[in-house]
């Protein structure tokens, strides 16, 4: 399967970890990016060194996360080709592939729990961007 890039800041360490053994077990290449110690960090430059690997084609996605999600999704989607949207259920994870062509998923580790979290990295990983009228918009989006 495809490499996906990983990270997170200081305070999602474990949750990062489960999520990685998750992927790993379900066959993905994970480059997992983040801190590895819980010394207090700026989640910017874990979101946007995640973001970095899969705008290079180094990996083919991302997962990133962060108290609300939110703070590191806005530091990736500032790297040219990334379209990272925060998702909190399983609906949002597929469609943002399947509409958007998202290409990282943000999580907020104190949104969500740990059992629901690798439901929402299921749907995101295992969806597909439709193409067809999607495509047009997401070239908008790009533009």
């Amino acid at each position: 399967m495809a490499r996906v890039a990983l990270s997170s800041d200081h305070a999602d360490i474990p949750l990062r970890q489960a999520i990685a053994a998750h992927m790993t077990a379900k066959g993905w290449d994970v480059v997992d990016v983040g801190p590895t110690t819980d010394a207090s960090t700026d989640y910017p430059k874990h979101g946007q060194a995640a973001a970095q690997l899969v705008a290079s084609g180094d990996c083919a996605l991302g997962v990133i996360l962060c108290g609300t999600g939110q703070g590191i999704m806005m530091a990736a989607n500032k790297v040219a080709g990334i379209r990272c949207g925060v998702c909190s259920d399983t609906f949002s994870a597929r469609m943002i592939r399947q509409h958007n062509n998202a290409n990282m998923l943000s999580l907020g580790a104190r949104v969500v729990g740990k059992g629901l979290v690798m439901d929402i990295v299921d749907a995101f990983l295992d969806a597909k961007f439709e193409g067809g009228r999607h495509a047009t918009r997401v070239d908008m989006i790009e533009g």
